[in-house]
Parts: structure tokens; C-alpha cells; sequence
């Protein structure tokens, strides 16, 4: 026989599937882990329908109480336990238990590095369009071939389509799109930048929007950040190829303009006190 709703008014919700999703959010704002008798609650709304029916428009709210919230990936932490996630966001949901190469030769699970990404977002009060980009990212790689893994080949194919219809489905703001976008197809390239290559990392810049739309890249720059620190050991480290990359932007902003694509690269290459640069694509 399915329980009654166990979620009281003061949680500011009478439905008992919105109440759930507003209950991770309220969860993961308390310091102690929830007990095992809350999480088995909320799976147990789970598995009797609490989540049917609901439209995405009324799930948002929700979402974003969670996302928004100093520890957001402990929110999507309880979901994914209480299965929530993989009724509300499957795309999501399908990234736990999926590995991926780290630097060194470990490998990650995509989905439990997204939750660590997403509280490093936390910890450092990134905006909204940074955690969402870190939410959505990787979502083209939750169903790459298993004989490939860890590697993702043309995960970027599959991941924009996705992303585009994640964010129609919530009717998420209209500046949370673009990011997440420019993160799926940039993010790893940040990763690999080198100080070696400074006519890539002139076109790179020019790409990200560093001279025109500073605000944009810095915020890139955030996702990139969250999710360098999420692995083993890096909590509050200090990104380095955010630093390598404003060595080169401050080097660029000296050029009179119009700076040419030539002059930027002779610039980054001197600030990087490298001789060797070239003009090829990234």
C-alpha cells in the first residue's frame, strides 16, 4: 500500500513530488548527511509515483532551489540516491558509472565528479550558468560505446542536442545555454592548454570571447576551475591554465589595436618566454 506524504507544509510544498525535490534542496543545506530512514522516504515516493506527471515547468523551481544552494551537489547527491534524478534527468542520471581518464592514469566516475565539480561551484558562489554548465556538460558521454571507455569519441555530438533540449525542457535562463555549450566543446581544450603554443593559445582566446566578451570568459574559466578541483586532492587548488590563459589576455590588452592574430601570438609568446609558437589550429 503506497505511504502518505510525509512532507509537511512548512517545506512550502503541498504536492508530495515537488515537496520531494524541495526536500533534497532543504537537505543539502544542513551540514550532517541525511539518515538512511529520509533517504529510503524519499525513494519510497519515488517508486509510487510522486514524480509522475509533474511538469518541467513546475520541477524547475525546485531544481534551481537545489542547483543554487551552497552545496549543490549534495542536492543532486540525495536524488540520484532516492532515483529522482533518473525520473527528472536521465541524461543526467545515465553519467554515474561511466569512467573517464583523469590526468594521470585513474580513472573518474563522470557522475560522482559532476557532484564534486558542483560544490566546488558551490564553495566558491558561482553564478547560476556556471552550475548548470557543469550539470549538463558531459551528458553526451553517458552512453558512449563501452568498447571505447574511458575515452568518449564524438561526445560533443551527442552532448549538444542534449543540452539544447535540457534547457528547453525547464525553460532554464537564457544565459545558462551558451556556457553550457562553449564548456561541452571548450572545457577539455582548457585543460590541454600549453604555454608552448602560444599562436593556439591566441586563437583560443579569440574563440572564448577573452577581448570581447570578457564576462563570458571568465566564467568558462569558473567551469573549467570546478571541474579541475573536483578531482582527488585539488578541493581549493588554484587552477593553472586559468592563470597561464589571463598571462596571455593581459599580454594581448597591451597590443594597440586592431591587434592582428600574428601580433597576439608574438605577444603571448614573449610573455610566455618561449620562442616557439605557431599559427595552427588547436
Amino acid at each position: 500500500m503506497p505511504s502518505e506524504p510525509f512532507f509537511e507544509p512548512e517545506f512550502g510544498q503541498t504536492d508530495p513530488g515537488l515537496g520531494l525535490l524541495r526536500m533534497a534542496a532543504l537537505l543539502a543545506e544542513t551540514e550532517a548527511d541525511p539518515g538512511e530512514e529520509t533517504l529510503s522516504l524519499l525513494a519510497e515516493q519515488v517508486e509510487n509515483g510522486g514524480l509522475a506527471g509533474l511538469a518541467p515547468a513546475d520541477i524547475w523551481p525546485e531544481l534551481l532551489l537545489g542547483l543554487s544552494g551552497p552545496a549543490p551537489g549534495k542536492a543532486f547527491r540525495v536524488l540520484r540516491i532516492c532515483g529522482a534524478l533518473r525520473a527528472i534527468l536521465p541524461e543526467v542520471d545515465a553519467l554515474f558509472g561511466v569512467p573517464q581518464m583523469s590526468d594521470g592514469q585513474t580513472e573518474v566516475d563522470l557522475g560522482a565528479h559532476m557532484l564534486r565539480s558542483l560544490d566546488e561551484a558551490g564553495r566558491i558562489d558561482a553564478p547560476l550558468a556556471v552550475r548548470f554548465a557543469l550539470l549538463v556538460m558531459n551528458v553526451g558521454k553517458g552512453d558512449s560505446p563501452r568498447e571505447h571507455l574511458p575515452h568518449h569519441y564524438k561526445h560533443i555530438d551527442r552532448g549538444g542536442p542534449r543540452i539544447e533540449a535540457i534547457a528547453a525542457r525547464f525553460g532554464a535562463p537564457a544565459d545558462c545555454l551558451p556556457l553550457a555549450l562553449m564548456a561541452l566543446c571548450e572545457c577539455e581544450r582548457v585543460h590541454r592548454v600549453a604555454e608552448v603554443r602560444a599562436g593556439p593559445v591566441a586563437q583560443m582566446l579569440e574563440r572564448l570571447g577573452a577581448f570581447e566578451a570578457p564576462e563570458t570568459f571568465a566564467r568558462l574559466m569558473m567551469v573549467c576551475a570546478c571541474d579541475f578541483s573536483a578531482h582527488a586532492g585539488r578541493s581549493g587548488a588554484a587552477y593553472p591554465k586559468a592563470a597561464l590563459l589571463e598571462t596571455a589576455r593581459a599580454a594581448c590588452a597591451a597590443i594597440p589595436e586592431p591587434a592582428t592574430a600574428e601580433a597576439r601570438a608574438e605577444a603571448i609568446a614573449l610573455a610566455f618566454r618561449s620562442l616557439r609558437w605557431s599559427s595552427g589550429a588547436d
